[in-house]
């Protein structure tokens, strides 16, 4: 792993992890999911190698797992689908926690408009409303929150033609399928 420059898959695959054990750490706060997305590098901006890491999954607890480079077993696509074209860098799923957790990190080659325009249709049919903002500093990022405690970030880099994306949800269980 290099300290500066292009993140090495390694790095990336760390990066994923750290927001999918912080997403499942968090509380279920519109406030706690504001600040979570694709953390920037000192250049600004959140890469991804081109040669993409093999997949990997791991268990830290009975119903919790985290996978690289393909989304874990059992991860609920109805609540947060994949986006066509799109890559899996990590998944992240904790069905067990209350209320549970699901992260996603992907890339794909359409503009940051367009990934925030896809989930965001795909989460208001599920009853998600839309909280005020579109960034959090020069990163698209938008919240989601659906009743008192259920919330969705999603937060978008946009570098050279190519879109990471990082996805966190806490729902209710019980919404899960």
């Amino acid at each position: 792993m290099k300290l500066f420059g292009k993140p090495q898959p390694v790095s990336l695959a760390l990066l994923a992890t750290g927001v999918a054990l912080t997403i499942s750490a968090c509380g279920s706060s519109p406030a706690s999911t504001a600040s979570q997305g694709a953390a920037p590098t000192s250049s600004g901006a959140v890469t991804a190698s081109a040669s993409p890491a093999p997949a990997t999954t791991s268990t830290a607890a009975a119903g919790a797992s985290a996978a690289v480079g393909a989304l874990v077993p059992g991860f609920p696509q109805q609540l947060i689908p994949l986006m066509p074209q799109a890559a899996v860098e990590s998944s992240s799923f904790d069905k067990n926690s209350s209320p549970a957790s699901v992260a996603l990190v992907g890339t794909i080659t359409s503009p940051a408009d367009a990934v925030v325009a896809f989930y965001t249709s795909a989460l208001t049919v599920q009853g998600f409303k839309e909280v005020p903002g579109n960034t959090v500093g020069s990163i698209k990022s938008k919240d989601f929150l659906r009743g008192d405690n259920e919330t969705v970030n999603i937060s978008v880099v946009e570098t050279t033609g190519k879109s990471t994306f990082t996805i966190g949800a806490n729902v209710a269980a019980g919404s899960i399928k």
